[in-house]
């Protein structure tokens, strides 16, 4: 039986009426057209569906649409501020941290919620934390740059976050 939901997604408030046990990943697809996150394992190993909820990671393709009810939902397009780019997207693209693009914006809503939990974390915790996340054109090197660069703004400016 659907029930109505309100999530705030990207600052705005919204409302959907779905099935409490939809996941996350297709309501923000499907209904709110936000189609940045994507989906990649359906099981919540490869992370590439990661957003954030209250500002903590979550596998959106394993998340139930009612676990975001009275929630904040923040998705890769949200991260941006005044038309520019997250410090962490920065980092990314000054690094060409990505190939075919598929995975990275999981990745980088993945190291933005690992920074808001862990503001002072070392780069080497910071690539601890990021080890679920799979990339499978095998761009890690460069990856591992961007997460350097990301861990290292970050550290300087913590309220770039």
């Amino acid at each position: 039986m659907n029930q109505t939901f309100a999530i705030t997604v990207n600052g705005e408030r919204r409302t959907v009426t779905s099935d409490p046990r939809r996941p996350l990943l297709e309501v923000l697809r499907e209904d709110l057209h936000l189609t940045g996150t994507k989906y990649g394992c359906g099981e919540g190993e490869c992370r590439a569906c990661t957003v954030l909820i209250d500002g903590k990671p979550v596998a959106s393709c394993t998340t139930p649409v009612s676990e975001a009810d009275q929630r904040k939902v923040t998705t890769i397009e949200g991260i941006a501020s005044d038309g520019k780019l997250h410090p962490v997207q920065e980092a990314v693209l000054a690094e060409a941290g990505f190939q075919c693009g598929y995975c990275t914006p999981g990745m980088i809503m993945g190291v933005i919620g690992f920074l808001n939990a862990n503001p002072r974390a070392t780069a080497d915790e910071l690539l601890g934390g990021m080890r679920r996340h799979m990339c499978r054109c095998c761009n890690y090197p460069n990856l591992v740059k961007a997460i350097r660069r990301a861990s290292a703004d970050a550290g300087k400016n913590p309220a770039t976050r």
